[in-house]
C-alpha cells in the first residue's frame, strides 16, 4: 500500500500512526497475506484485541452514564452499540472499505464491501490504535467515530 493511501486513511481516521506497520497489517485480509510472496501479518490477531478494548470502552461508557441500569440491561446496550452491523455502518460511513488489502478472490467477490469484513477491519484498526497510541486514545476515537449519539442511552 502507497504512502499516500496510508497517509489519506490516517486524515480519516484523525490519528497518524507511528508505526504504519501496524496500520497495514489492520488493512491485511488474510486472503491478501497468504497470496504474498513473503510472509505477513495480517489482521485477525489485531481484531481480536480492538474487538476487546472497543467492549471495554463502550461498557465502562455505558456504567458511567446510566447509574440504574442493571447488569443485563448494560449487557443488551452494549451489544446493540458493537455489533457487526453497527460496525459495518461505521467503516461505511468513514469510507475505509476501499483500504482493506485482499486476495484476488476475495476483490473478485468485493470483498471490500462485504460487512463482515469492514467491521473486523474496523476493530482490527481499533486494536493497531491502541498498540501504537494509548487507551485514551482509543478511547476518543471509539467516542468519536461509534458510540455516537444515536447510540447514548
Amino acid at each position: 500500500m502507497q504512502d499516500n493511501m496510508i497517509e489519506h486513511l490516517e486524515e480519516i481516521l484523525g490519528y497518524q500512526f507511528k508505526n504504519k506497520e501496524l496500520l497495514r497489517t489492520a488493512l491485511t485480509h488474510k486472503t491478501y497475506a497468504f497470496e504474498a510472496r513473503t510472509p505477513l501479518e495480517y489482521n485477525e490477531r489485531l481484531e481480536f484485541l480492538g474487538d476487546s478494548i472497543l467492549n471495554f470502552i463502550i461498557a465502562e461508557q455505558l456504567y458511567c452514564s446510566n447509574r440504574y441500569f442493571s447488569e443485563g440491561e448494560l449487557t443488551r446496550r452494549r451489544a446493540i452499540c458493537v455489533n457487526n452491523n453497527v460496525l459495518a455502518d461505521v467503516a461505511v460511513r468513514l469510507g475505509i472499505g476501499p483500504f482493506l488489502l485482499l486476495g484476488r478472490g476475495e476483490q473478485k467477490q468485493e470483498g471490500a464491501k462485504n460487512r463482515t469484513n469492514l467491521a473486523n477491519m474496523l476493530e482490527a484498526i481499533i486494536g493497531a490504535l491502541y498498540l501504537d497510541a494509548d487507551l485514551e486514545t482509543v478511547r476518543a476515537f471509539i467516542l468519536e467515530k461509534i458510540y455516537t449519539k444515536e447510540y447514548q442511552f
